[in-house]
């Protein structure tokens, strides 16, 4: 692991979090962000409100999930600003979604490429290559 994606990983993680909380109102209690080549994945867990929790008890799931892509769009400038700056490269694509049972969201953004992505193998120090690892920081709010 990368002494430069771990602390990535936890920024992302950190961003995407308070970003939320931010746009709706109260952030998920855990996400775990993945680096690997020009993709970024954060997964969160316990990411819906005391009230979208109320209207997805009572039936209305589908409704919570309307409302979540609508968060998602009037974020997604906020969230994609913050990527490209936390990595310095351009975001190409942001997707987002989210699942009611079990609580989870996920919030996807595909970076332009580099020219050291691919699946080219990374030399270490003595010479020796070893496959493209995915970088993976999780965080609890408590």
């Amino acid at each position: 692991m990368s002494t430069v994606e771990g602390p990535l990983s936890a920024a992302v993680s950190n961003a995407v979090v308070q970003c939320t909380r931010e746009y709706t109102g109260r952030g998920p209690t855990k996400a775990r962000t993945t680096i690997d080549n020009d993709m970024i994945v954060t997964r969160m867990e316990d990411t819906l409100t005391k009230g979208e929790r109320s209207l997805a008890d009572s039936g209305k799931g589908e409704m919570v999930t309307d409302i979540r892509r609508c968060f998602q769009m009037t974020m997604r400038e906020a969230l994609v600003g913050r990527i490209e700056e936390l990595t310095g490269r351009k975001v190409i694509a942001f997707m987002s979604d989210n699942h009611i049972e079990p609580d989870m969201g996920v919030e996807i953004f595909v970076l332009e490429p580099s020219s050291s992505d691919g699946d080219e193998p990374r030399r270490d120090d003595a010479g020796s290559t070893e496959p493209t690892r995915s970088v993976v920081h999780e965080s609890r709010r408590r």
